[in-house]
Protein backbone atom coordinates (compact mmCIF):
# COMPACT_ATOMS: atom_id res chain seq x y z
CA UNK A 1 0.00 0.00 0.00
CA UNK A 2 0.94 3.75 -1.23
CA UNK A 3 0.54 5.98 1.69
CA UNK A 4 0.98 10.03 0.99
CA UNK A 5 0.99 12.03 3.94
CA UNK A 6 0.75 15.98 3.49
CA UNK A 7 1.51 18.25 6.30
CA UNK A 8 1.58 22.72 6.92
CA UNK A 9 2.82 23.09 10.36
CA UNK A 10 3.68 26.55 12.08
CA UNK A 11 5.89 25.55 15.00
CA UNK A 12 6.77 21.85 14.18
CA UNK A 13 4.77 20.00 16.11
CA UNK A 14 2.81 18.62 12.63
CA UNK A 15 6.12 17.95 10.93
CA UNK A 16 6.78 15.51 13.42
CA UNK A 17 3.40 14.07 13.78
CA UNK A 18 3.65 13.51 9.80
CA UNK A 19 6.87 11.93 10.46
CA UNK A 20 6.28 9.91 13.59
CA UNK A 21 2.81 8.67 11.55
CA UNK A 22 4.84 7.68 8.12
CA UNK A 23 7.79 5.74 10.28
CA UNK A 24 5.15 3.24 11.94
CA UNK A 25 3.51 3.24 8.61
CA UNK A 26 6.85 2.25 6.91
CA UNK A 27 7.60 -0.30 9.98
CA UNK A 28 4.06 -1.97 9.09
CA UNK A 29 5.41 -2.69 5.57
CA UNK A 30 3.40 0.24 3.69
CA UNK A 31 5.45 2.61 1.33
CA UNK A 32 4.97 6.14 2.57
CA UNK A 33 5.85 9.71 1.14
CA UNK A 34 5.78 12.54 3.74
CA UNK A 35 5.65 15.94 1.90
CA UNK A 36 5.17 19.54 3.07
CA UNK A 37 2.16 20.60 1.83
CA UNK A 38 4.04 24.03 0.58
CA UNK A 39 6.25 20.97 -1.72
CA UNK A 40 3.29 19.73 -2.85
CA UNK A 41 2.03 21.57 -6.01
CA UNK A 42 1.97 19.27 -9.11
CA UNK A 43 1.91 16.31 -6.90
CA UNK A 44 -0.37 13.84 -8.76
CA UNK A 45 -2.17 12.11 -5.82
CA UNK A 46 -3.12 9.11 -8.03
CA UNK A 47 -0.09 7.21 -7.43
CA UNK A 48 -1.07 6.77 -3.74
CA UNK A 49 -3.73 4.50 -2.60
CA UNK A 50 -4.41 6.42 0.62
CA UNK A 51 -3.73 10.10 1.52
CA UNK A 52 -3.54 11.85 4.90
CA UNK A 53 -3.34 15.42 5.52
CA UNK A 54 -2.29 17.21 8.44
CA UNK A 55 -2.50 20.57 9.38
CA UNK A 56 -3.00 22.58 12.82
CA UNK A 57 -4.89 25.20 14.26
CA UNK A 58 -3.82 28.35 15.29
CA UNK A 59 -5.97 31.34 16.77
CA UNK A 60 -8.93 29.35 15.41
CA UNK A 61 -7.74 28.44 11.80
CA UNK A 62 -5.13 26.16 10.03
CA UNK A 63 -2.06 27.68 8.17
CA UNK A 64 -2.98 29.87 4.61
CA UNK A 65 -1.03 26.80 2.33
CA UNK A 66 -2.99 23.96 3.65
CA UNK A 67 -6.21 26.11 2.55
CA UNK A 68 -4.96 26.56 -0.51
CA UNK A 69 -4.00 23.38 -1.40
CA UNK A 70 -6.92 21.43 -0.38
CA UNK A 71 -9.38 24.07 -2.23
CA UNK A 72 -7.40 23.22 -5.44
CA UNK A 73 -6.92 19.38 -4.82
CA UNK A 74 -10.19 18.32 -3.55
CA UNK A 75 -11.09 16.62 -6.74
CA UNK A 76 -7.83 14.25 -6.59
CA UNK A 77 -8.30 13.77 -2.52
CA UNK A 78 -11.62 12.84 -3.01
CA UNK A 79 -10.77 9.72 -5.33
CA UNK A 80 -8.24 7.74 -2.99
CA UNK A 81 -9.19 6.96 0.95
CA UNK A 82 -8.29 10.12 2.73
CA UNK A 83 -8.16 10.63 6.06
CA UNK A 84 -7.72 14.81 7.81
CA UNK A 85 -5.42 14.88 11.46
CA UNK A 86 -6.46 18.25 12.90
CA UNK A 87 -3.69 19.13 15.25
CA UNK A 88 -4.00 21.51 18.41
CA UNK A 89 -3.80 22.19 21.84
CA UNK A 90 -7.45 21.64 22.15
CA UNK A 91 -7.12 18.03 21.27
CA UNK A 92 -5.84 17.19 24.81
CA UNK A 93 -8.78 19.01 26.54
CA UNK A 94 -11.95 17.08 27.91
CA UNK A 95 -13.65 20.54 28.42
CA UNK A 96 -16.56 20.39 26.05
CA UNK A 97 -16.25 23.83 24.93
CA UNK A 98 -12.72 23.43 24.03
CA UNK A 99 -14.04 20.03 21.95
CA UNK A 100 -16.53 22.17 20.64
CA UNK A 101 -14.17 24.46 19.01
CA UNK A 102 -11.67 21.94 17.12
CA UNK A 103 -14.87 20.76 15.36
CA UNK A 104 -16.16 24.01 14.56
CA UNK A 105 -12.29 24.65 13.28
CA UNK A 106 -13.11 21.62 10.95
CA UNK A 107 -16.53 22.92 10.04
CA UNK A 108 -14.79 26.23 8.81
CA UNK A 109 -12.21 24.28 6.55
CA UNK A 110 -14.62 22.10 4.71
CA UNK A 111 -17.08 25.35 4.39
CA UNK A 112 -13.96 27.32 3.37
CA UNK A 113 -12.31 25.01 0.70
CA UNK A 114 -15.30 22.02 0.00
CA UNK A 115 -13.59 19.06 0.90
CA UNK A 116 -15.64 17.01 3.04
CA UNK A 117 -12.59 14.57 4.51
CA UNK A 118 -13.36 10.77 5.03
CA UNK A 119 -12.50 10.91 8.23
CA UNK A 120 -11.30 13.82 10.94
CA UNK A 121 -8.91 12.93 13.71
CA UNK A 122 -8.01 15.40 16.15
CA UNK A 123 -4.48 15.09 17.37
CA UNK A 124 -3.04 16.83 20.47
CA UNK A 125 0.17 19.47 19.73
CA UNK A 126 2.10 20.71 22.10
CA UNK A 127 3.31 24.06 23.66
CA UNK A 128 7.04 25.14 21.70
CA UNK A 129 8.20 27.80 24.13
CA UNK A 130 11.54 27.94 22.46
CA UNK A 131 9.87 28.57 18.86
CA UNK A 132 7.42 32.29 19.80
CA UNK A 133 8.39 35.36 19.35
CA UNK A 134 7.36 38.25 22.33
CA UNK A 135 3.51 38.33 21.52
CA UNK A 136 3.04 34.97 20.91
CA UNK A 137 4.82 33.82 23.81
CA UNK A 138 3.11 36.15 25.99
CA UNK A 139 -0.03 34.79 24.81
CA UNK A 140 0.75 31.16 24.55
CA UNK A 141 2.41 31.54 28.30
CA UNK A 142 -1.37 32.58 29.33
CA UNK A 143 -3.16 29.82 27.27
CA UNK A 144 -0.70 27.28 28.96
CA UNK A 145 -1.87 29.07 32.79
CA UNK A 146 -5.24 28.20 32.21
CA UNK A 147 -5.16 25.06 30.04
CA UNK A 148 -1.69 23.13 32.03
CA UNK A 149 -0.68 25.37 35.57
CA UNK A 150 1.70 22.55 35.69
CA UNK A 151 3.67 23.33 32.25
CA UNK A 152 6.87 25.13 32.68
CA UNK A 153 7.35 27.89 30.02
CA UNK A 154 10.59 27.66 29.98
CA UNK A 155 10.69 24.03 27.91
CA UNK A 156 8.20 22.88 25.46
CA UNK A 157 5.57 20.77 26.27
CA UNK A 158 4.15 18.16 23.90
CA UNK A 159 0.21 16.77 24.54
CA UNK A 160 0.59 13.95 21.38
CA UNK A 161 -0.44 10.52 22.53
CA UNK A 162 1.61 8.47 20.07
CA UNK A 163 -0.22 5.14 20.72
CA UNK A 164 -3.91 6.97 20.18
CA UNK A 165 -2.34 7.92 16.57
CA UNK A 166 -0.55 4.87 15.97
CA UNK A 167 -3.77 3.06 16.99
CA UNK A 168 -5.64 4.84 14.03
CA UNK A 169 -2.67 4.66 11.69
CA UNK A 170 -3.25 0.69 12.04
CA UNK A 171 -6.67 0.44 11.86
CA UNK A 172 -6.88 2.67 8.64
CA UNK A 173 -4.35 1.12 6.65
CA UNK A 174 -5.47 -2.31 7.44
Amino acid sequence: MTVLILYATTEGQTRKIAGRAGDHLKLNGKEVEVIQISGANGLDLSRFERVILMASVHAGRYQPEFLAYVTLHKAQMDKVPNAFLSVSLSAASTDPEDLEGIAACVAKMTAETEWSPEIVVHVAGAFRFAQYDFLKSWAMRWIAAKRDPTASTKADTEYTDWEALYGFLDNWAA
